[in-house]
């Protein structure tokens, strides 16, 4: 491998704000940051003033780098919010913020309710409101919307439809200046004309509202009102950090990925070798967990045959027997489904042609194996109707330590596969665990055999991923009740629990809606009109 120049990249580097993404020798993204000027930023990284100074965290990062790219962006602003999207797909070890699923705050609208507020929300959903953002300056974002409610009189209350009664019990026409279209203090055209001056400038198309300010601001300075004029300046710094322009930055794109010339058979050959096994792993079959919440964790299986990804083989699970986050029990459940389910299809796709019942499972397995390829050399049939045989793979990679590599052993011993070579790659330090031995294996980062099982660990963890954001989506369509005026979680629970989903519930009349435990008539037409003005 050619060893990089970072010194020597410096010159091409602009002054500039960006993002930076420092890598490791392996290529592999070990810290994101952010700069007003990237060429400043990154040239301290080479100055060995900033190595004997920094703090041990930082030391070992600074003796970590190999390499580095960076993207130049317009603003802070758009540095901010690229910092966290790359952080998020990268999950880099020396980045502590960004590393959860939290997102940046969007501001929402549903024009089409009768009297529209303006609230937040983290995430984008396919349910016919105007989004906002996102935004990077959380404070400065709440700080402007609190101003622009009072300042255009809008509506704060959560009823979808308030009335007289909503109105005997609420004092923001005082408190907040609301303009409460709710008893026709202001008919509901001129109200929505307010909630359109928001949004255009919200959009940055008008800056009328900035310019009054500022003429405001400076007036107070001028008859010595100090307070009143540090006020708006502070006002001001806030509404240009919300309106400030920003482009959104989504997945895969202007996100660079270093690749190196790969020799897919030279590595299976090396792994063979290394591990010691008795055949080539032709077929390698990878497993990650991925957890959301304690509710909501799911795992990927994926094959990769020599040594290129099998994506038609690729499988996800989701977790049942276990609750909460439990890595080791979520392991050994997605183990023992995959293998118990491969040996009971092939003893069924055996049936009387053959006795292996003094064979032990592994041994079965491969005597049967080689039946099937003999006959597909041979030509099958075009009678056979014999489901495709699923063959065990050469060698089975656990995501993690000592911990998940026990759970899938264990699994392995009880179904009789004790002899199927398996190991577990510990991602923190690259260490690979295998059964029996305490001490385990550390690889030249340069080896192709520690790539090949680096690419694999990588794809299972994409494609769990890949699968929590999958369910996550279909989330987001039962999440709109949270928005529904009278619907608690309990109440949210009930109706999905007797609907199904938000699709069928859409279909229900009210008296089917109020049958349920907990919602009464009114609620049940409640709900029916909230859905219809979500279409």
């Amino acid at each position: 491998m050619n060893e990089p120049n970072p010194k020597a990249k410096l010159h091409d580097v602009p002054h500039q704000p960006g993002v930076y993404l420092m890598k490791d020798r392996l290529g592999t993204v070990i810290y994101v940051g952010k700069a007003k000027s990237l060429r400043k930023r990154l040239s301290s990284y080479f100055t060995p003033s900033r190595s004997r100074m920094a703090d041990v965290k930082t030391r070992a990062l600074i003796k970590s780098i190999w390499d580095f790219d960076f993207h130049v962006v317009r603003n802070e602003a758009e540095s901010l919010l690229l910092e966290g999207k790359l952080i998020k797909d990268y999950r880099p070890k020396y980045n502590v913020s960004f590393r959860d699923d939290k997102r940046f705050l969007l501001l929402k609208v549903h024009l089409d309710d009768p009297f529209p507020r303006f609230h937040f929300s983290r995430m984008r959903k396919e349910d016919g409101a105007r989004y906002f953002g996102p935004f990077a300056h959380s404070g400065a974002l709440r700080s402007t919307i609190s101003w622009m409610n009072r300042k255009f009189g809008l509506r704060t209350c959560r009823p979808l439809r308030p009335g007289e009664a909503d109105y005997r019990h609420c004092n923001a026409d005082v408190i907040r200046n609301c303009s409460a279209p709710c008893v026709e203090r202001i008919t509901r055209e001129e109200y929505r004309a307010r909630v359109e001056q928001v949004c255009e400038f919200l959009s940055g198309k008008s800056k009328e509202t900035i310019l009054e300010l500022e003429k405001e601001m400076h007036e107070a300075a001028a008859a010595l009102d100090f307070e009143r004029a540090a006020d708006l300046r502070d006002m001001l710094v806030d509404l240009r950090q919300t309106t400030t322009t920003t482009r959104q930055f989504r997945r895969g794109r202007g996100v660079p990925r270093t690749g190196t010339n790969i020799d897919p058979q030279a590595d299976v050959e090396e792994l063979r070798e290394i591990l010691q096994l008795n055949r080539i792993p032709l077929v390698m079959e990878c497993f990650d967990i991925s957890n959301i919440s304690d509710t909501h964790c799911v795992a990927s299986m994926v094959r990769f045959r020599n040594g290129a990804p099998d994506t038609a083989n690729y499988r996800r699970y989701r977790i049942k027997t276990v609750t909460g986050q439990d890595d080791f029990a979520s392991m050994a459940e997605v183990v023992r489904r995959r293998y118990s389910r491969i040996l009971l299809e092939a003893t069924e796709q055996a049936g009387a042609e053959a006795d292996y019942t003094q064979l032990a499972p592994l041994e079965a397995m491969r005597r049967l194996e080689k039946e099937v390829e003999a006959r597909e050399a041979a030509g099958a049939s075009a009678s056979d109707k014999r489901k495709p045989f699923v063959r065990l793979p050469d060698l089975v990679i656990v995501d993690g330590g000592k911990g998940q590599l026990s759970s899938a052993c264990r699994e392995l011993q009880r179904l009789g596969l004790h002899d199927l070579p398996i190991i577990g790659l510990a991602k923190q330090r690259e260490e690979i665990f295998r059964p029996g031995d305490p001490d385990p294996l550390v690889l030249d980062h340069d080896q192709g055999a520690l790539k090949l099982l680096q690419r694999i660990r990588d794809e299972a963890h994409r494609w769990a991923n890949r699968y929590n954001e999958l369910l996550m989506k279909r989330r987001i369509t039962e999440s709109l009740l949270d928005d529904c005026p009278g619907i608690s979680t309990r109440r949210k629970a009930a109706l999905l629990r007797e609907f199904g989903s938000v699709a069928k519930l859409r279909k229900a009349t009210v008296d089917e809606l109020a049958a349920v435990e907990g919602i009464s008539p009114a609620l049940a037409e409640g709900i029916v009109r909230f859905l219809e003005s979500r279409g």
